[in-house]
C-alpha cells in the first residue's frame, strides 16, 4: 500500500458576485489529497493518512478519496476542514488559509503507518510548523529506516510561511533520507534565491541523497536527474487548456505509481535508471499533468486514459 500523509482542504474559489456579495465554489483539494486520488486512479492500492473532518466539508473530501477507492486510514475528527480561499479583486486573486486547529492538523506521535505499508509521500503545507510537522517528519523517518520508498514533493506555498529557517531545515533534513524528491523550478528559486537555475538545481542534487531528483518546469517539461544521468523532457501540450489546478499533484501522483509499478522503490533502484527509462517515467507523468490540464480542477487521469494518450 502506498500512505499518503499532508493536508486536505476545501478550495474555496469565487466564482462570480451574487445580489449579496461574491459567490464561491467549494472544491476539495489539498496537494497530498490530490496526490492520493491520482495515485489510485492509476490502479495502485492507497492508504489516505491524515484525519478528515467529520463536518459537511469533510464528508465532501472523504467521498472524493473513497470514489476512487482511497482507503481513509484516520478516524474522523470533529474540528473543522481546513480552508483556503480564493477572492477576486479587479481580475487579481487574493488568497487566505485557514488552518488553525483544524482537523486535518490532528496527528499526534501515536500515529502510525500500517504494517501494509510499501511506500510514505509526504508533502506541501503539512510540513511548514506546528507540532503536526514535526510528526510528518518523524513519520517520514520511520519509512526511511524500515526500508520504504519514500517520496516528497514540497510544493512549497511562500505565503503560508512565517518562519522560513526551520521550514527549510525541516526539508533539508529530509532531502538527505528520502528516495524520490520531485520539486519546481519556482520551489527550487524560493529554496536558493540567490542562485540561478541551473546553479540551483546543481546545488541540490548535490545535497539530496535521493536517488533520483526531478524539477519540473511547467511548459518548458522536466528535468530528472540521477546520480549519474540527466534527462530533459519536453511537455506534453494540453489541448485545450482549461487550468492548472493539481498539474503538479497529478505529474508527482504518476512518478510514484510508476515506480511502483516497475519496482523502482530504492535509491538504488532509481539510481540505476537508464536514459530510456527515465525519459519514459518522465513523459508519463508530464502527460498525465497535460491531460490533467485539460479539464476544469484537478481531475488526474486513469490509467486507462493515460496509456491511451502514450
Amino acid at each position: 500500500m502506498i500512505v499518503v500523509g499532508g493536508e486536505n482542504l476545501i478550495d474555496f474559489v469565487q466564482s462570480g458576485d451574487g445580489q449579496h456579495g461574491p459567490l464561491y465554489h467549494a472544491i476539495p483539494g489539498g496537494s497530498p489529497f490530490n496526490c492520493a486520488m491520482a495515485i489510485a486512479r492509476q490502479g495502485q492500492k492507497v492508504g489516505y493518512l491524515t484525519p478528515i473532518s467529520s463536518d459537511a466539508l469533510g464528508r465532501l473530501l472523504a467521498g472524493r478519496l473513497e470514489e476512487d477507492g482511497v482507503a481513509l486510514l484516520a478516524p474522523r475528527r470533529p474540528e473543522p476542514s481546513s480552508l483556503a480561499v480564493v477572492s477576486l479583486t479587479d481580475g487579481q486573486a487574493t488568497y487566505g488559509f485557514y488552518r488553525d486547529s483544524t482537523a486535518e492538523r490532528q496527528i499526534t506521535s501515536d500515529t502510525q503507518l500500517p504494517k501494509e505499508a510499501t511506500a510514505f509521500h509526504v508533502g506541501s503545507l503539512a510540513l511548514i510548523d506546528g507540532a503536526d510537522a514535526e510528526h510528518w517528519e518523524a513519520l517520514h523517518n520511520a519509512a526511511s529506516s524500515a526500508g520504504l520508498f519514500t517520496t516528497l514533493d514540497p510544493n512549497l506555498r511562500p505565503l503560508m510561511v512565517k518562519e522560513r529557517a526551520p521550514y527549510q531545515a525541516r526539508l533539508e533534513r529530509l532531502f538527505e533520507t528520502v528516495d524520490l524528491l520531485k520539486l519546481s523550478d519556482e520551489d527550487l528559486a524560493w529554496l536558493m534565491p540567490d542562485a540561478s537555475f541551473d546553479e540551483a538545481v546543481d546545488a541540490l542534487r548535490a545535497r539530496t541523497k535521493a536517488g533520483l531528483m526531478v524539477v519540473t518546469k511547467g511548459a518548458e517539461g522536466a528535468i530528472g536527474l540521477t546520480q549519474s544521468a540527466r534527462v530533459v523532457a519536453p511537455s506534453r501540450p494540453a489541448d485545450p487548456l482549461v487550468d492548472t489546478v493539481g498539474a503538479g499533484d497529478t505529474f508527482m501522483a504518476t512518478l510514484i505509481a510508476t515506480c511502483s509499478a516497475n519496482g523502482w522503490t530504492s535509491k538504488e533502484a532509481l539510481s540505476a535508471l537508464s536514459e530510456t527509462d527515465l525519459t519514459a517515467l518522465l513523459h508519463r507523468a508530464g502527460t498525465a499533468a497535460s491531460l490533467n490540464c485539460e479539464r476544469a480542477g484537478c481531475q488526474p487521469p486513469s490509467s486507462q486514459e493515460l496509456t491511451a494518450a502514450l
